[in-house]
């Protein structure tokens, strides 16, 4: 049975959870994150929970996937689809909307592809050999391998190339068990805006978190005992701040690079929702500077979505 799910996506700072909030709020809905970095706790700031948002005329949005992990702790895509599917049925099991929010293409896209090799566990033993190779031998070496199993491979990195060499090599030695899941049928809204305007929100955002307490909560994450090493890995306001509380940075320095690199993430996330509608996935673009853009998302969405 082919169940709905409408689906916000868009590069950071682009206002996807405000609309999520007021669609649910329109379609009797509940909102599940895709943003890989909002499960862990103690990461509000630096991670753009905005959970104040998730209230609309005195009212609580219900929501999914977020702090739902220790800081510290690992997850993956794999994680996230099991999560996803216990909170998506259990959504449509109560006859609510579920609409799935965030910025994490690859978390969105292996939903929508069904994409099983996601599965795949990590080989730590063929990563460490496979970094010390360049991007043309990582290639050669892909073609090894049946066409079935590396024909939709994205080639673009290292990182991805041997990500796809560890699922080949895998799936030559061992067969991947398929998991029934739920047909999906999705509406996909994607909020966009010219470079110059997508620019200008960030950096203003930026200075929002600034002085809410962004630096603040890293040190705080510190003092429980997060490495330095996995705070970077956590992304760019965590890495860029933890430099600046090693004395690496000055505040000046600070806020002109990381404002930068965010503008160059948001750039990266847009190279990767275009590469999502080459596969096959369709996207209804909106401006979000459209003064009548929840007018607009209602009214595509409403003819599939009875209101409440």
């Amino acid at each position: 049975m082919s169940h709905p799910l409408l689906i916000v996506l868009g590069p950071t700072a682009s206002g996807k959870t405000n609309l999520a909030v007021k669609l649910a709020e329109k379609f009797n809905g509940e909102i599940i994150s895709a943003d890989s970095r909002q499960i862990f706790k103690d990461m509000d700031i630096g991670t753009g929970k905005d959970l104040d948002e998730y209230f609309i005329d005195g009212k609580s949005i219900p929501h999914h996937l977020i702090n739902i992990k220790e800081a510290g702790e690992k997850y993956n895509v794999d994680a996230f689809k099991n999560d996803f599917y216990a909170a998506y049925l259990d959504i449509i099991q109560r006859k609510k909307t579920p609409i799935l929010c965030g910025g994490t293409g690859m978390y969105i896209h292996s939903l929508l592809q069904n994409q099983e090799f996601t599965a795949v566990p990590k080989d730590e033993d063929l990563r460490a050999d496979l970094q010390k190779l360049d991007k043309e031998t990582l290639l050669q070496k892909l073609e090894t391998y049946p066409k079935e199993i590396t024909k939709n491979v994205d080639q673009s990195s290292s990182k991805r190339l041997i990500r796809a060499i560890e699922i080949a090599e895998f799936l030559s030695h061992h067969q991947l068990i398929k998991i029934e899941r739920p047909t999906i049928n999705p509406i996909v809204i994607g909020l966009q805006s010219d470079v110059e305007s997508r620019r200008k929100r960030i950096l203003a955002r930026l200075d929002f978190r600034l002085k809410s307490g962004l630096i603040e909560e890293v040190e705080s994450l510190l003092a429980k005992g997060i490495s330095k090493e996995i705070l970077i890995f956590y992304g760019l306001e965590y890495k860029f701040i933890t430099s600046y509380l090693s004395d690496e940075l000055d505040f000046a320095t600070l806020r002109e690079r990381l404002g930068t690199a965010i503008c160059q993430f948001a750039k990266r996330q847009m190279t990767f929702f275009r590469k999502m509608e080459k596969d096959g996935v369709q996207i209804k673009w909106f401006d979000v500077n459209d003064n009548f853009l929840k007018e607009k998302v209602i009214k595509l969405v409403e003819p599939k979505f009875d209101s409440k």
